[in-house]
């Protein structure tokens, strides 16, 4: 495969800045045709991104567009279903978080995936992004000793400014996102947290539903123990005053911590002997790093940079601190 053409189904809010144009900006990689249930929409969308091909109808794209891999960029109601049609159909795939609404749906991606042969990777793109390979890099540098504790806190307001504005709030439907807004930001979170500390032992946790506002839950509390016995507390809470808001991971070890918000732009060491904040600028297309890691494992160039496998962790460890019993 010299050449990865791409069809987007779902070219919606995600894709037009964070991955839509990064499909053209990678060598050997092409974004020829979109897709979205309401046509005029996705005509617009392709004639604002100069895209030659758009469809209402993901059957229709993937038979008559001329392409060789799928990006899905729906809510994730329907990630299941497109990521297995495409499988099916024999093309590699590329789908974005949460993978699915809960592990079950996971893992039937998964046994698509290993039936098809094909190739599949998960849009859990800050493992690409060069702020959080430097928290990587201090981590396995040893600077601050052996990792006892993390501590997560994502504490927003019953609007978090950092979900996108959308007039039909899929996002706190349970049965199209899987939960509410921990199910549309934490899996940026925990799957960095895995990317960071490896295999979990164990997990627990419980969600709630305080104000009412939305059917979602808007309170959800979690912790696991990886199993180099790294311990990770998380609190997420979408109703709490705007001035009590926050965005914080601390990563606490034996010599000192490491300290970053999911969504900012700095990372700060502290050790006994320093405090040093690192800022970085975000690449333009926050997913251009991801896409260029999956655009060479398509090709047979390089490794799987987020596995399905992972991602059925990850599903699983939302699962615990989120289904009732």
């Amino acid at each position: 495969m010299n050449n990865i053409n791409w069809g987007i189904i779902g070219c919606g809010d995600v894709t037009e800045k964070k991955s839509g144009p990064a499909f053209n900006k990678v060598p050997g990689s092409k974004l020829v045709a979109v897709m979205r249930r309401d046509a005029a929409k996705a005509e617009d969308y392709a004639q604002r991104h100069h895209i030659s091909k758009w469809y209402s109808n993901a059957d229709k794209m993937m038979a008559e567009a001329g392409i060789n891999a799928i990006y899905i960029a729906t809510p994730p109601s329907s990630h299941l279903d497109y990521a297995v049609s495409a499988l099916n159909k024999g093309f590699n795939v590329y789908v974005e978080k949460p993978v699915t609404r809960n592990a079950a749906e996971a893992e039937q991606i998964a046994e698509a995936v290993k039936k098809s042969g094909l190739k599949l990777t998960v849009a859990h793109y800050r493992r690409a992004v060069p702020m959080f390979l430097h928290v990587k890099a201090l981590l396995d540098s040893d600077v601050i000793g052996d990792v006892r504790t993390v501590q997560i806190r994502m504490w927003q307001a019953r609007k978090p400014k950092l979900v996108a504005d959308v007039a039909n709030n899929w996002r706190v439907q349970p049965d199209v996102s899987g939960g509410g807004y921990f199910h549309d930001l934490a899996p940026h979170q925990l799957d960095l947290m895995l990317y960071y500390f490896g295999e979990p032992e164990h997990y627990n946790g419980f969600s709630i539903n305080q104000s009412g506002a939305t059917p979602a839950d808007d309170h959800v509390c979690g912790q696991i123990l990886f199993k180099n016995k790294v311990v990770v507390n998380g609190s997420w809470c979408f109703n709490v005053a705007e001035s009590e808001t926050i965005d914080s991971c601390e990563i606490i070890g034996t010599k000192g911590k490491i300290m970053f918000p999911f969504f900012g732009n700095f990372v700060t060491l502290k050790t006994d002997s320093e405090e040093k904040t690192v800022e970085f600028v975000h690449p333009e297309h926050i997913q251009h790093p991801m896409i260029t890691k999956i655009v060479a494992y398509f090709k047979g160039e390089g490794p799987n940079p987020c596995a399905i496998e992972e991602a059925v962790i990850l599903t699983k460890i939302m699962d615990s601190f989120t289904l009732k019993s």
